[in-house]
C-alpha cells in the first residue's frame, strides 16, 4: 500500500484511496487491521516529562517513526507552566482521534469540510490526588466535548457521522470504558 496521493485522490487532505484499500484489506484479513502502539516517557526534572514514540505496527509490519513531546505542570501545580499537562494531552488526544474520525468518515462520504473543532473539558478535584478524602476520584466525573462542523453534508450525514465517530473512535472507547491497565515495577 502506498501513501502518495495524487491531487485527485485527496479530500479534506486524506488520501481516500489509501483509506479504501485499507478498509477492504481489513475485511479480508483480520490481521491485517492488527495495530500496536506505544511510547516511552522519561522524568526530564522537576514536572517535566519526555515522551518518545519510535513506531508501531500495522498488520504483520513494523513502521519507524521518531517523535518527542513534553509534558510539564502550570505553576500552581509545582510545575514551570512551559508545555501542557497530562490531562490537556488525554483531552488532546481524545479531540485529535476524534477529528480524524469526522474528517476520513466525511472523505469516504464525498463531503469537503471547511473545519471541524471540538472543545472539550472536564473537572478534577485536587483531594482526590493528594489522597485527602478517600471519597473523592483521582480523575474526572465526566468531559463534556462539543464538536462543531461545517462542510458540504447535510445535517443527517453529519449526525450519521457523529454516531459513527462515538462508536469506532478508539480514544473515545478508551476514555468511556474501562481499560485493564498491567503494572509491572522494576525499581534499579
Amino acid at each position: 500500500m502506498t501513501a502518495t496521493a495524487t491531487r485527485n485522490d485527496l479530500l479534506n487532505g486524506i488520501n481516500v484511496p489509501v483509506i479504501g484499500k485499507l478498509l477492504e484489506d481489513v475485511k479480508a484479513d483480520p490481521a491485517c487491521g492488527s495495530t500496536r502502539w506505544g511510547v516511552t516517557t522519561r522524568w526530564a526534572g522537576g514536572a517535566v516529562t519526555e515522551t518518545e514514540v519510535k513506531g508501531y505496527e500495522i498488520g504483520w509490519r513494523r513502521v519507524n517513526r521518531s517523535f518527542k513531546f513534553r509534558t510539564d505542570e502550570p505553576l500552581e501545580i509545582g510545575g514551570t507552566n512551559t508545555f501542557a499537562n497530562p490531562q490537556e494531552y488525554l483531552m488532546g488526544a481524545l479531540n485529535a482521534c476524534m477529528v480524524v474520525g469526522y474528517v476520513a468518515l466525511s472523505s469516504l462520504y464525498g463531503i469537503t469540510l471547511e473545519s471541524v473543532e471540538i472543545e472539550t473539558e472536564g473537572e478534577i478535584d485536587l483531594r482526590g490526588f493528594f489522597e485527602l478524602d478517600p471519597n473523592v476520584k483521582a480523575g474526572y466525573d465526566q468531559l463534556h466535548y462539543t464538536v462543531r462542523i461545517k462542510g458540504d453534508g447535510t445535517e443527517a450525514q453529519f449526525r450519521e457521522i457523529h454516531d459513527r465517530v462515538i462508536r469506532t473512535s478508539p480514544n473515545y472507547f478508551n476514555i468511556s470504558h474501562p481499560v485493564q491497565l498491567i503494572s509491572e515495577l522494576v525499581v534499579e
